[in-house]
Formats: structure tokens, sequence, C-alpha cells
């Protein structure tokens, strides 16, 4: 069996020499073979081997001796033992999760605490074998899945290997026997409570008897040629996100929505996927019913809909443009000021500085084209200047045109992003909205051949 373990190191290249090799080990037949063949196979590897075992507190005295079990292990093979104790069903209250999902969310968490403390040279080693895998296909099944979830468990990921996952329970239950090697039972998984423990207890016992005798093998076999349809239809993904003028920061990616649209609709699932793990790490609470929500808003051009995909991040289109980014709580800023002529004005909370300044008409000192200096007819204008944020209701009449227009539905033809809409400055008198900033001023202030004074108002950004 160690020759087998070490084909399939060498096959997957999962360990290399002087790698520290994280092994968690429950005390159970699995964990245990894993490290005992992984102990021999480092004779030949040259390898470090740590031990991480967690006491989830859920069998009372039995999960004690089980962690006392491993220690005296550890001890005599003399390699590095790493314990914690934890309250499984007390972090799934209050994660709202499964008791399952707890354990293995509060397991990887150790797991990846100590593999730092090995400065994280190496990898970790978890006893999945070709049973885990097929229970894994049928959980995923069940749920509702593709290609990827129907691949199973890699051999490799990140860092995480199973260098068990193509031996069955039966060969490691013989090995065990027939080496006369002590291991620790948990009786809870003799106990159809979890849903693992139902699929491995009711469903795949029945199916064995009534159907296919075989069935560990060939859902073996099923995830290794899923294994090979997803990655190549996933690096054809990837090579397409890379194509399409994509815009990547921190807090989000921004697609063309033409040229994803325009992609074969399985390719768009994968391009999207790829753009969520690439800003969240991770695929972890995205689902099927996510995905097709974003191709639906792409395919129905919904323009300010908001799609929230869990993991705190949303999906919206942006005009020509699928952004996903991280939620933000819009900060509330309060501006409504009155502006002076005789100073320059200071708007701490945008870093503008504005200009006021009052001359006599002439055509030919008047710069058109400067986005951030405007002219205004002085005698049309009532009362003092002041300067806000948009409000609802607001209406004003762009420059060229004839009658009012809503300043929401002005932004909107302008192509604003919604989220930078209330940070417009507007300049108001008593009348009406002289200047929307940045965009267009109003017909009604405009200068003509009939004025006598113009108004500059000049902003600058003080950075």
């Amino acid at each position: 069996m160690e020759n087998k373990v070490l084909k399939t190191i060498e096959e997957y290249n999962l360990i290399k020499k002087d790698d520290n090799i994280i092994v968690g080990v429950s005390g159970g037949p699995d964990s245990i073979f894993l490290l005992s063949t992984l102990d021999k196979i480092k004779q030949k590897i040259k390898f470090n081997i740590v031990v991480c075992h967690i006491n989830h507190g859920t069998r009372g005295i039995e999960t004690d001796k089980d962690e006392i079990f491993v220690k005296e292990l550890c001890k005599n093979m003399k390699v590095d033992f790493h314990s914690i104790k934890v309250d499984m069903n007390g972090y799934a209250k209050q994660k709202n999760i499964s008791s399952e999902e707890a354990g293995r969310e509060l397991r990887y968490d150790f797991f990846r605490k100590t593999f730092k403390k090995y400065n994280n040279k190496g990898s970790i080693a978890v006893a999945h074998n070709k049973n885990d895998q097929a229970e894994t296909m049928i959980m995923r099944f069940l749920r509702g899945t593709g290609i990827d979830g129907l691949k199973g468990m890699d051999f490799k990921n990140g860092d995480i290997i199973r260098p068990i996952l193509n031996i069955n329970r039966e060969e490691i239950e013989k090995y065990i026997s027939e080496n006369n090697i002590k291991v620790r039972i948990d009786e809870t998984n003799k106990m159809d409570i979890y849903r693992r423990n139902k699929i491995r207890l009711n469903l795949i016992p029945n199916i064995k008897k009534e159907y296919n005798p075989s069935i560990i093998d060939t859902l073996y076999r099923t995830s290794k040629i899923m294994k090979v349809d997803s990655d190549f239809i996933n690096d054809y993904a990837n090579e397409q996100f890379n194509n399409l003028k994509t815009q990547i920061s921190k807090e989000k990616i921004s697609l063309d929505k033409e040229m994803l649209i325009n992609q074969h609709k399985a390719i768009q699932y994968r391009i999207i996927r790829v753009a969520i793990e690439k800003l969240i790490g991770h695929l972890k609470e995205v689902e099927q019913i996510h995905i097709e929500s974003i191709i639906n808003l792409i395919e129905n051009n919904s323009t300010g809909k908001r799609i929230d995909i869990s993991n705190g991040i949303e999906a919206f289109i942006n005009y020509n443009y699928l952004e996903i980014r991280f939620k933000t709580k819009e900060e509330k800023i309060i501006l409504d000021k009155e502006l002076s002529l005789k100073d320059t004005n200071y708007i701490d909370v945008l870093r503008l500085e504005i200009t006021l300044k009052v001359e006599n008409f002439n055509k030919n000192k008047i710069n058109q084209k400067d986005m951030f200096i405007k002219y205004f007819d002085y005698d049309k204008i009532v009362g003092g200047l002041f300067i806000r944020f948009r409000k609802p209701g607001d209406k004003f009449r762009p420059l060229g045109m004839k009658g009012n227009k809503k300043l929401k539905d002005f932004l909107i033809d302008e192509k604003i992003p919604r989220e930078k809409r209330n940070k417009i400055p507007i300049i108001y008198d008593k009348q009406g909205i002289l200047w929307v900033v940045g965009h267009r001023i109003s017909e009604d202030y405009k200068v003509s051949c009939n004025t006598e004074k113009v108004l500059m108002i000049a902003i600058k950004n003080r950075g």
C-alpha cells in the first residue's frame, strides 16, 4: 500500500524533499492509515511530518481519549503534535451553519494556522479516500451541480493534498487489520445523523445491492472524466476572461457586457465564476442560481438592478459593463454651503477650491472648453449662490434644451454610474440650478449677446 500511495504522490507531485506536511489526524482508520504510510514514505522522499488534531468536544470523554491516543502515537513516532479543543456545535450555532460545515471550517482554520508556523513550506495532507469522493459527488448531485461539482475533490487543491484519494475504505481497513495498527472508532460515524452519514450508511449500500456493486469505482472513474472536461473548459474560460477588456481592482471587477453576451452560455457561466473567484478568492456559497440571475441581468440589460451574490458582493449592469463588486455602505456626506464672491471657497468634503469672479462681458475671454470653468449671466442670478448635492425632485433646463428635465433623468442619460450620482456638486441660486458641475450648465443662466456682466466660476481639485 505504501508503494501505491508513493506512486500517487509522485504522479501528482504532492510532496517534495524538505516539505513540511501538516497531517490532519483524528485517530480514525483513514487518518491513521495516511499517517502510517507517510511515515514510511518519508524515508524515501525526506520530508517532515507535523500532526494536527482537533478535539471537537462532541463526544465527551471519548474525544479527549482520541486526543491522548494521537498525542501518544506522535510521541512514539517522534513527530510534532499540535492540538486544539473547539466547540463545534457552538460555532455552528453562532455562524448559522451545519455542524458538518462548522467542523470543516474549524479544522482547516487550525491546519492553516499550524502550517503558517512552519512558514507555509509544504502542504496540508487530509485523509479523503475513494469512498469519500463517491459520497461527495452524490451529495453535490443531490444538491444540484454541474461538471465542476461532479469532478469531486482533487488530489491537490492549493495547499491541500489528498494522497489516498484513489484508495477505497476496504483497502484501508484491510491494511489496518493486517498490520495490527491501533485506531480510534468514532461511533457517531455509524449513526445516520448527518447527511454524509446517511449517504454512506443507507444510500450507497442500497445502490450497491440493487443497481451497481461497483458504484464507488464507477463514481471515481466518472470524477476523473469530469475533471478532464472541467479543466479544459475552465482553461478556455480563463482565456476568454482575459480577452473581455476586463477592469480589475481590489473592490470590483468590470466585464465588457457585449463581449460577454457574445460568448456561448456555458462560457458565460464560467467567466462569471472566474470573476467572482478572482475578486473574493473562492466560490464558497456561490450557487448556480446566483450565476443564472447575473446572466438574466445581462440578457435583459437591466441597468440599475442589483443581484446579491453572497459573501458581501453584488452584481449589476453599469451601462456597457457588468460589474461585480463588494457592497459598500454609502457614507452620507452633507453639503449645503453658501459661496462667497470675495474669498476662495474651500469645500472640504470634496477637497475642492471654488473661485467666483464678476467681470464685464468680453467674448474673447470666455473659455468654453474647460469642464471646470464656466460662465454665467450674472444679472440672471437671484439672491446668493450655494453648493449642494442633488435632492429628490431636482429639475433644470440643460444647455441646448427647450424644456426642463429631471436631474435624475439627465444623469441617467449622461450614463453617470448610480454610485456617483449623489456625489456630484450642484451650484444653484434661489431660483434654480446653474450648473451640474463637470457635466452641464443651465440654459436659463447662459451668457448671450445681451449679457453685460459675467460670473465666472472656477473649480479646482485640491488633491
